[in-house]
């Protein structure tokens, strides 16, 4: 066999059962022969975003694979591949490359050497007898380690060279899942329960460790409240008494509180990156920190403790050391956290309550996330955001239940992710009602992915808050806006899904909204993708604190 139908014989031994694609490459044809299946995007990055909304699903187990062709089509991957290596997710990334005798010749385009700042491993196929172990490299980065974007470049000439039978010699590589020390555990606990307000902060990786019931018992045991970093809401339920929320700028006011007053911050599974899409960290806390990635541990802050190591095993050596200091029971009904917690949010949620049931006309958009909150099976819905107005009002208010029944995202922030990242999300997970809520702005650069949700029987719905102008600067730009009317857009959003092979419901009426949501229910149980074109106002309240 040749290289090309090496590489699609050990994606089929890896189990992988689709990939996304935006032609050409020959690899497409040879994975289609090896029974997996191709999904061709309306271009490369909403494919490379597809592939990342099922990788995120699946918590280091399965990954979404992405073929493009070289030249034109990596160059045009530069957006999904930077989403997933901002956000620390996994996925596999197969380009076309020149031929050996063009590599090194100008403007031949490497995505391997011009990604590097956006991928956590690369390499190029430069032999045929090298892809047993380029593709074990691979895979084995994809399990451990970083999570992110790995990418393997095929040169065109090596695609189609024989592989002798004696190199296709390939055994998948293992999870290797690593631990922190127990004396630092017992350094970390010790501070922590010494703390007059501790804090935990929990990332995404308690989500891809699956850590989630250990982190509930943790934080019982020692009575200490949990926020949820964006990419980490869903990984403890928002309906608990000790949970603070979640957020990127905007949060609530009890999580606000505890971030800005705390004097000990657990992180667990956080790269506890600074960004300007999440909560700032005040500075004079004993900080303790849990991370796959050991390199971030001291990158932005001072560290106390570092935990390196896969969440949910340190979780679980934290839990036995709390136990070991204070007994079986730990703190459990010890303190008046809970009903601090439930007092400050009460008091926040009253200055929000009238606008999550607004009857503006425009429809206000917390109305829809307030309907949202109040007709969603939310253990059996997977919810997103996109960039901008939508991912700031949503955050706050929406209840994440079950683990990845909300998919946060955005230390970059691409505008158009939603709809891709759906598409993705549903073909892992089949069973789920998936549902973004984006701009006017963001379905202009992915809306044509719509077709490709119908076409691939992944139903999913979207909402359009369609407001006609850039909801995120509302009060900016005034001589751009009155001269030159810059931001302003319009369009019938509904009518382009019903074009693209979609059921469109437009929602002029904020009575109308509630009746939409459970319509929409029903169409993707029946197979059908929606779009709900919502005619919104230029809403500028957020829940910040600045």
């Amino acid at each position: 066999m040749n290289t090309l139908q090496a590489v699609a014989r050990i994606l089929k031994t890896e189990g992988v059962e689709w990939v996304a694609c935006f032609p050409s490459n020959n690899l497409i044809e040879a994975v289609a022969k090896e029974g997996i299946r191709p999904i061709m995007f309306r271009q490369e990055r909403g494919a490379l975003m597809a592939a990342d909304g099922y990788s995120r699903m699946h918590n280091r187990q399965k990954f979404g694979v992405v073929i493009t062709q070289g030249g034109p089509g990596s160059e045009n991957s530069m957006g999904g591949l930077a989403q997933a290596f901002g956000d620390n997710v996994p996925i596999l990334y197969l380009p076309g490359g020149p031929a050996l005798t063009q590599h090194s010749v100008r403007p031949n385009f490497s995505p391997v050497r011009t990604y590097q700042s956006v991928s956590t491993y690369g390499e190029v196929l430069w032999r045929p007898d090298m892809t047993a172990g380029v593709m074990r490299r691979a895979f084995h980065h994809l399990r451990n380690g970083r999570p992110g974007p790995v990418i393997v470049e095929i040169p065109a000439d090596v695609g189609t060279q024989e592989v002798p039978d004696a190199a296709m010699n390939y055994l998948p590589p293992k999870r290797s899942p690593q631990a922190p020390s127990a004396s630092d555990v017992k350094d970390a606990v010790r501070l922590l329960l010494a703390a007059k307000k501790p804090l935990i902060w929990s990332g995404m990786g308690t989500l891809f460790a699956e850590a989630s019931a250990e982190l509930q018992e943790l934080a019982e045991l020692t009575e200490i409240p949990v926020y949820c970093t964006m990419p980490g809401k869903s990984g403890f339920d928002e309906r608990h008494p000790l949970a603070l929320g979640s957020g990127s700028s905007s949060t609530s006011l009890q999580a606000r509180q505890w971030i800005q007053e705390s004097d000990t911050l657990l992180a667990l599974g956080s790269s506890l990156t600074r960004t300007s899409y999440g909560q700032p960290i005040p500075g004079g806390k004993v900080m303790l920190h849990n991370t796959e990635s050991i390199e971030d541990i001291n990158k932005d802050y001072n560290i106390a403790v570092g935990l390196p190591g896969d969440t949910k095993l340190t979780v679980q050596m934290l839990v036995e050391e709390v136990k070991t200091q204070l007994g079986p029971n730990g703190r459990k009904g010890q303190s008046n956290v809970a009903a601090a917690i439930a007092e400050i949010k009460q008091q926040w949620m009253s200055e929000w309550t009238n606008l999550l049931h607004s009857d503006d006309v425009p429809i206000n958009p917390y109305r829809v996330i307030g309907e949202l909150e109040r007709t969603l099976d939310k253990d059996n819905s997977i919810v997103t955001h996109d960039a901008g107005n939508p991912r700031d009002t949503i955050m706050p208010f929406y209840t994440a239940t079950v683990p990845h029944s909300y998919i946060g995202w955005g230390k970059t922030t691409h505008l158009g992710y939603g709809i891709p990242l759906m598409i993705g999300t549903k073909l892992a997970k089949p069973e789920k009602f998936c549902l973004n809520f984006m701009g006017d702005g963001a379905f202009g650069m992915s809306g044509l992915d719509i077709e490709t949700s119908v076409r691939a029987g992944a139903p999913i719905t979207t909402i359009v808050l369609n407001n006609g102008d850039m909801a995120t600067y509302p009060g900016q730009y005034q001589t751009a806006r009155q001269e030159f009317d810059v931001l302003h857009m319009t369009g019938d959003y509904a009518k382009i899904a019903e074009g693209l092979g979609a059921v469109g419901i437009t929602v002029t009426h904020p009575s109308e909204v509630a009746p939409a949501l459970k319509k929409a229910q029903q169409l993707n149980a029946e197979g059908k993708t929606v779009l709900i074109d919502v005619h919104s106002n230029m809403e500028s309240r957020r829940s910040r604190f600045d």
